[in-house]
């Protein structure tokens, strides 16, 4: 497979060994790269652009431009000089999101916000010729929480979407009907009926869950407001000064209903899609922690239902049956072989088939910085990016904390390049890992 990796901020920390560091990656097999946000971090914590932006670019799609304020210009030029370095390299360069900033038009004219954002994009590809394109994370996604976690939850019109619905056309009144509609349904839930309807398919959910006309207009809603955005996003792209890709990352393919992100509608519209290959419990994105604290709402809604019963709740909603997981405790042993081998080969499966092989790179991460996830193990790693090749992924990319591992980068080079030779006076050896010795004494010349 072909190995991406996300270059993520503060993008300080690459600046001044960028070279050695790529000809490490090279090696190892890596061939593309996202870089992102576009920030610096000043030594106040304060955010600084990449780049200069461009006042002409903004007042050409009718909106203010960004105000001026601080820059760096030599973090600037080192940070061209690393891109120039990637791009000599022959590596697939994208920004995660855009750069720049500036006004927005009025809501009727502009209702899911892609005109502003647009000029945005076009300020960043003249700034940054290196980059192919862009990558937009979640693009139209809809929460997907029961219980608030995030900054939000499911049953809920988002502090500030009011108007964007009513602009859309949307009935305020009867989407939050449909909303109180299935919360009513969520917390009058009982094990006779969920052990009689769970399993029965579509029609037994829709008794079970009691959706009415009004819940399907809110779920209605929900699906055409991230339609909206994604096709509104893909239509901006032609009108740009230059070919420019567009990637978008949603949730994996389980919960690509929930947040209304359709595979297929984004494999025909973008350029690339990137599935969340986010599989850890607690923190937030993970596949676990969503079904676990599903779980735990439904049953702190009622409370005669049994840990079992919530799964099956789940199942019924997401198609979602994680082997071996029978309680929450089940959670907490680890990921059995047939997690791999059913859930990750079916999730990659999946996307495959909605978006095909030449537009999906599965965005892989193994928890902790920054989704504040369970640490997955470097046998986890191994064992997605396994299970995905063998389901026909061609390229991942790679979300490391911030920078890979030893035990990560051994992985990812033995499957993807030359395997990387742990030799702690090498010219690479993985950040995240210290180098550690047992004294201050160098190693005896006979042992070199």
């Amino acid at each position: 497979m072909e190995a991406w990796i996300f270059v993520h901020d503060p993008l300080e920390r690459y600046l001044d060994d960028y070279k050695r560091t790529f000809d490490a990656w090279e090696a190892g097999g890596v061939r593309g790269i996202v870089v992102g946000y576009l920030r610096f971090i000043d030594e106040n914590g304060q955010s600084l652009p990449t780049f200069h932006s461009d006042p002409a670019v903004y007042k050409s799609f009718g909106i203010a431009p960004p105000a001026e304020g601080p820059r760096d210009p030599e973090k600037e030029k080192k940070f061209q000089a690393m891109l120039d370095d990637a791009a000599s390299r022959g590596w697939h360069i994208m920004t995660f999101y855009a750069g720049g900033g500036g006004g927005s038009l009025p809501i009727e004219d502009d209702p899911h916000g892609v005109i502003s954002y647009a000029a945005r994009i076009q300020d960043t590809m003249n700034a940054l010729p290196q980059a192919h394109g862009i990558v937009q994370d979640g693009p139209g996604e809809q929460h997907y929480e029961l219980a608030f976690h995030h900054g939000g939850e499911l049953l809920e019109i988002r502090p500030g979407s009011e108007e964007r619905f009513t602009a859309l056309g949307f009935d305020l009144r009867r989407l939050q009907r449909g909303i109180d509609h299935l919360r009513t349904s969520l917390q009058g839930l009982t094990p006779a009926a969920v052990r009689y309807q769970a399993a029965a398919g579509t029609l037994a959910g829709m008794q079970l869950f009691d959706i009415n006309e009004d819940v399907i207009y809110w779920l209605r809603a929900r699906r055409q407001l991230a339609l909206g955005y994604i096709e509104g996003l893909a239509e901006q792209m032609p009108g740009l000064n230059r070919k420019v890709e567009l990637g978008g990352i949603p949730r994996t393919a389980a919960f690509s209903s929930l947040t209304c992100q359709d595979y297929v509608e984004m494999g025909r519209l973008f350029d690339f899609v990137f599935p969340k290959h986010y599989y850890w419990h607690r923190g937030f994105d993970g596949l676990y922690g969503t079904v676990a604290r599903w779980v735990q709402r439904l049953l702190d809604w009622n409370p005669t239902l049994s840990e079992a019963d919530g799964l099956a709740v789940v199942r019924a909603l997401f198609g979602i049956e994680l082997p071996g997981v029978h309680s929450l405790l089940d959670m907490e042993m680890g990921f059995p072989d047939e997690f791999f081998s059913q859930v990750v080969y079916g999730e990659t499966q999946r996307a495959l088939d909605a978006i095909g092989p030449d537009k999906t790179i599965c965005w892989v991460s193994t928890g902790r910085a920054p989704h504040a996830g369970d640490a997955m193990t470097a046998r986890d790693l191994y064992k997605i990016l396994d299970a995905s090749r063998q389901a026909g992924l061609k390229r991942f990319l790679f979300h490391p904390d911030p920078e890979p591992g030893a035990a990560e980068w051994h992985i990812l080079t033995n499957m993807c390049g030359t395997p990387w030779k742990e030799d702690m006076d090498g010219s690479y050896w993985p950040a995240d890992t210290p180098r550690s010795t047992f004294s201050g004494h160098r190693e005896p010349e006979r042992y070199r």
